[in-house]
């Protein structure tokens, strides 16, 4: 009687969760790399509460989230996850998808399926303003500086283009990069042009330099992660994606810099 029981519960906790995923679509982000997305203290009209009661949601990310979710007719649920345990946090069912801000690299492609880009970006150099390298017009201008990215990035790779530099260890998150560089520890840090734009929103004494990386289109696309095996919902995502025009992606881009926590301070 006492395995039956056990049974029907399994049973009856396994329907739930079952019940529960088809209802809602669970995204995985840092909620800590602006514009794409951040974490806020406050309530708005955008935010999204974060799962677990961890504040609030915004960005450029969460907004197409928003909008693959109406489109799935499902309830969006942000959860706040760190960068390296996206894709683990994918890959054992905790979460549907990761809209992070990740581009779709042939390594990840190993282990997870990506939709069509929902962005296209270019990489940048964020420096001090006031610093010799702020002045850089190509990658050969900034031999001898102090230059990293994040950790587990495409960004950190690139760091072979810049010929000269003081290579310094990969950092976990933009803040702390972007500490480093206030702080000169370094004198500057890889970033795609939205985050630089919004660093630079943030911090009066920061900018970026575009020096002419050599990137493929995969490194510096966005695109949604799901775990392999889903063809039929990676086509209702691209067909959500190809719902949204490059004007409305600018203007979701261009509002997410502009309504960022950080940058109205």
């Amino acid at each position: 009687m006492k395995r039956i029981i056990v049974t029907l519960l399994a049973i009856a906790m396994l329907l739930s969760a079952c019940a529960f995923a088809e209802g809602t679509f669970r995204v995985g982000m840092e909620c800590d790399y602006p514009p794409f997305n951040w974490t806020q203290v406050e309530a708005d009209e955008n935010a999204v509460p974060i799962d677990g009661g961890m504040g609030y949601a915004g960005g450029y990310d969460v907004e197409i989230a928003k909008k693959i979710a109406e489109g799935l007719d499902k309830e969006l649920v942000i959860c706040k996850i760190e960068w390296d345990g996206l894709i683990p946090a994918l890959n054992s069912d905790q979460i549907d998808a990761v809209i992070a801000g990740m581009s779709p690299t042939a390594e990840r492609k190993i282990t997870v399926d990506f939709t069509d880009a929902y962005y296209n970006s270019d990489l940048v150099v964020v420096v001090r303003a006031d610093s010799d390298f702020a002045k850089a017009e190509t990658l050969a201008d900034f031999a001898g500086a102090k230059i990293t990215a994040q950790l587990n990035t495409f960004h950190y790779t690139v760091l072979d283009q810049l010929e000269g530099i003081n290579q310094m260890p990969a950092m976990e998150t933009f803040p702390a990069m972007i500490t480093a560089l206030n702080s000169g520890a370094i004198d500057g840090y890889i970033s795609e042009r939205p985050g630089a734009v919004s660093a630079v929103a943030a911090n009066a004494g920061l900018a970026f330099v575009t020096p002419g990386f050599e990137a493929s289109e995969e490194d510096t696309s966005i695109a949604v992660a799901l775990k392999q095996g889903q063809p039929e919902l990676i086509e209702q995502i691209n067909g959500i994606l190809a719902g949204i025009s490059a004007e409305d992606r600018n203007a979701l881009m261009d509002n997410a810099v502009l309504t960022q926590p950080v940058s109205a301070e």
